[in-house]
């Protein structure tokens, strides 16, 4: 399949070319070239037909296509989608790194534990990631060592934050689901179980490998009153996210989100850093290494500016009136 990746094609033909089970260029153009043709891989851990699986590829494209990178001409990008699956993980790993890729972009733990099960030699640039000194994937922050490096999610302590807003936004929640995927490290319930006792928050672990789990998991905990949610961030709560948000609507639950693309959809409020951003500053990490660095050598990074998403609407449907305290911090108020 021949894959394009100009900005100015279609969102429909973009979605059909990353989609693709293989892409391939034409010989014929890059015969054309002096200049000898990168292979790129992209481990993404979304569907492909997913909107912010789109955002997210168009980023990383977009911020090679600044750098010089232009597609058909110095680089080809080979994107398998695991659409949060462990078996698709696994599989694409192994297809990638077949294909002798100059350098490999991850999304998320699950993707960059499975590709370094792959291989030692080929730089893994990931994104979407929480603990990568927790979970093994790096020696440390400033000097990675190995072949993987990136940009961290944000610093799970943070998610004591969740707890704390769904305090201040509904005072009355004494119980609390925290949707989790049980796959990934503990790093973001630690910090919750840590902060919820001290604001008289009983703590409930829902995992979410499907969507069966989660809807028997919610609509048991919605039974009983004063309850709440906090979705952690993951690929299963990501590709599961319009389910979550209609459960939560359903059953009358306040819930607080990791990222703003949750709310955009119909979630009441979430905290975390942009989504997008990263993609274009991993880009900048893969240029560095097509030109010679090395990833042991290039820091992992983490965001510095975390936004504060309100959605007006959903507040008004489940009978909330949203502090004037939050609303003054927002940085987006959906009305």
């Amino acid at each position: 399949m021949v894959l394009s990746l100009g900005l100015a094609m279609r969102r429909r033909d973009f979605i059909t070319g990353f989609a693709g089970s293989a892409a391939v260029w034409p010989l014929a153009a890059r015969a054309q070239q002096a200049e000898r043709v990168r292979r790129i891989g992209a481990l993404m851990n979304l569907a492909a037909d997913d909107p912010e699986a789109l955002g997210r590829i168009t980023a990383f494209v977009q911020g090679l296509q600044q750098l010089g990178w232009s597609d058909g001409r110095n680089v080809r990008i080979i994107a398998r989608w695991a659409a949060g699956n462990a078996d698709n993980f696994r599989k694409y790993s192994a297809e990638l790194v077949a294909l002798a890729p100059d350098a490999i972009l991850a999304t998320s733990t699950p993707a960059v534990l499975a590709l370094q099960q792959a291989t030692h030699t080929v730089p893994i640039v990931f994104v979407t990631v929480i603990d990568p000194v927790g979970a093994g994937m790096v020696a440390s922050l400033a000097r990675p060592g190995g072949n993987t490096t990136g940009f961290a999610l944000f610093e799970y302590g943070m998610s004591g934050k969740w707890v704390e807003l769904l305090k201040e936004i509904a005072p009355g929640v004494r119980r609390v689901a925290v949707l989790r995927d049980l796959t990934i490290g503990i790093a973001q319930l630690a910090a919750i179980q840590a902060v919820a006792p001290s604001l008289g928050m009983e703590l409930s672990v829902v995992g979410t490998r499907d969507a069966d789990e989660i809807e028997r998991a919610v609509t048991a905990f919605a039974g009983s009153p004063n309850g709440g949610l906090i979705v952690t961030a993951g690929s299963s709560t990501a590709i599961h996210r319009e389910l979550i948000s209609t459960l939560a609507a359903r059953h009358r639950l306040p819930a607080v989100y990791p990222f703003r693309y949750y709310v955009m959809e119909g979630g009441l409020i979430s905290y975390g850093p942009d989504s997008i951003d990263p993609y274009r500053e991993a880009a900048g990490y893969v240029h560095r290494i097509l030109k010679g660095e090395k990833p042991a050598d290039l820091p992992v990074q983490a965001p510095t500016k975390y936004e504060l998403v309100v959605n007006l609407k959903t507040a008004k449907a489940l009978g909330l009136t949203i502090p004037q305290s939050v609303l003054t911090r927002a940085d987006e108020v959906i009305e």
